[in-house]
């Protein structure tokens, strides 16, 4: 069974910055893509940023581009989400969650239903 596993959360004030680490483990041949996503509360799950298994290709969100940067070492089942410049609007639950089998197009990593996996969220505070 893979299991998904985020790090990395906590409070932090706004204009500060956190990693958020998620290690994939498991039978895992090779993993397609990296997805993090993310749920406030009231609010539904929203896309922030994705990454090709061969790094190649890296998508955001219109409101984390240029403060939020993903990496990962597919060697090591492992993604990462630097989130810089922090805003309070960035509070939320962080999702990671992996795609094992192969896509039709990267493009699809920004969407939710194309993730094979995903872990159980860490929770990111942004305060004033």
């Amino acid at each position: 069974q893979v299991q998904v596993v985020e790090s990395g959360g906590g409070l932090v004030q706004t204009g500060g910055s956190l990693r958020l680490s998620c290690a994939a483990s498991g039978p895992i041949d090779y993993i397609y893509g990296i997805g993090w996503f993310r749920q406030a509360p009231g609010k539904e799950r929203e896309f922030v940023a994705a990454i090709s298994g061969s790094g190649d290709a890296t998508y955001y969100a219109d409101s984390v581009k240029g403060r939020f940067t993903i990496s990962n070492d597919n060697a090591k089942n492992t993604g990462w989400l630097q989130m810089n410049r922090l805003k309070s609007e960035d509070t939320a639950a962080y999702y990671c969650a992996v795609r094992i089998s192969a896509l039709t197009l990267s493009t699809q990593l920004k969407y939710d239903y194309y993730y094979n996996y995903w872990g159980q969220g860490t929770q990111v505070t942004v305060s004033s």
